[in-house]
């Protein structure tokens, strides 16, 4: 029985062709047509005016908040339930992340809870879309103009996701984007940058560069980075665009069938909530108790099913560890599960992971 994992990338459509065309003129490294032909595709794809790459998401947040000057005594509210990198970038300016607790129907951060975080030394808010889910974005962005706060979009798991018809990411003063090997679209590694100034943007390309001069040859004046993306990178995402409605449409069917055959189980599906576009990164259930996910896990595991268990908040991690207590985030983070999601899924697989978990709950003591 063939293993089924939780992820394969989607490399169909131009890729082959666009990554042979780097190879036969030459240009592989972090210069060449397919760097800026990407670039402007994204940027259109998502409805923002310009947009910059970088070598992969985490670089991306940590060149976001380098530019936008945040840094020691600085706080920075972030969501305890999201991927680390959210929080060893913000540790990496020197500044500290605050945690705030999230919501149990999307995942997404709690908006009051950003709310009741805010002090005087609050400089920004980062609202990371989880799993394809988008934040509230009407409240979070209501509070950062009522307060005066920087807002900082983390959209690494948000490619195709849509709040009320407008892409994530369009809302912040800046926001990031991972194309990892198992993100909606991906280069391999790599991520983009989006800025609201053009002031900010232009640091953004300037610090993703080594500081180097736009007007003298080696001329480099600031502490800076090589966050650069290569020409390889961008031609295989330009070809995932090409393809990106193409995905976003399978994932969602995939989403679909978990949701009709799951339904009616002691778990939920991760719906989309309210006038959302759901792009389903990964397809998620959330069982009703949590002694049932690793056990589910182990099930699917012997029946060759890979899966993943939700992020652990990163509050609980021993270099950024607090005592506070986050229950929406705890619970669902210790009772969820990744599916497989990935586009290539066959209606056989399908239902081969569905009866898989009926099976478990069928076969559990009660």
């Amino acid at each position: 029985m063939a293993r089924i994992p939780v992820y394969e990338p989607y490399l169909s459509g131009n890729v082959s062709a666009y990554v042979n065309e780097c190879l036969t003129t030459g240009w592989i490294s972090s210069r060449g047509a397919f760097i800026s032909r990407f670039e402007k595709a994204f940027a259109e794809y998502v409805g923002a005016k310009e947009a910059t790459s970088v070598a992969n998401g985490t670089v991306a947040i940590h060149l976001v908040l380098d530019a936008l000057g945040i840094g020691a005594g600085d706080e920075v509210i972030v969501p305890s339930f999201t991927y680390i990198a959210s929080v060893n970038t913000i540790l990496q300016t020197g500044a500290t992340p605050v945690y705030v607790d999230s919501l149990e129907d999307t995942l997404q951060v709690d908006p009051q809870a950003i709310r009741d975080a805010i002090t005087p030394r609050t400089r920004a808010v980062m609202a990371v879309h989880l799993y394809g889910h988008p934040c509230d974005m009407d409240a979070i962005s209501a509070l950062c103009r009522d307060h005066a706060l920087l807002l900082i979009e983390d959209c690494a798991e948000g490619f195709g996701t849509r709040w009320k018809g407008r892409h994530v990411g369009t809302f912040g003063d800046v926001a990031t984007f991972s194309f990892f090997g198992n993100k909606t679209i991906t280069t391999g590694e790599g991520g983009m940058v989006l800025a609201r100034s053009a002031e900010v943007m232009d640091k953004c390309r300037r610090l993703k560069s080594q500081g180097v001069s736009p007007t003298r040859e080696y001329w480099h004046d600031m502490l800076a980075y090589n966050y650069r993306m290569t020409n390889i990178q961008a031609a295989i995402g330009l070809a995932q665009i090409e393809m990106a409605e193409e995905i976003i449409h399978r994932k969602q069917q995939i989403a679909e069938i978990y949701r009709t055959q799951l339904s009616g189980l002691p778990l939920r599906t991760h719906d989309p909530v309210g006038d959302v576009n759901h792009s389903h990164w990964m397809c998620s259930i959330v069982v009703d108790h949590v002694e049932d996910r690793d056990r589910l896990r182990a099930r699917l595991a012997d029946d060759e099913i890979e899966t993943r268990p939700f992020f652990p908040l990163a509050s609980h991690m021993p270099h950024c560890y607090s005592d506070r207590a986050f229950p929406n985030g705890d619970s669902v983070s210790k009772r969820g599960i990744n599916l497989p999601s990935y586009p290539g899924l066959t209606e056989e697989q399908l239902n081969r992971i569905c009866s898989s978990i009926i099976g478990y709950f069928e076969d559990r003591p009660r």
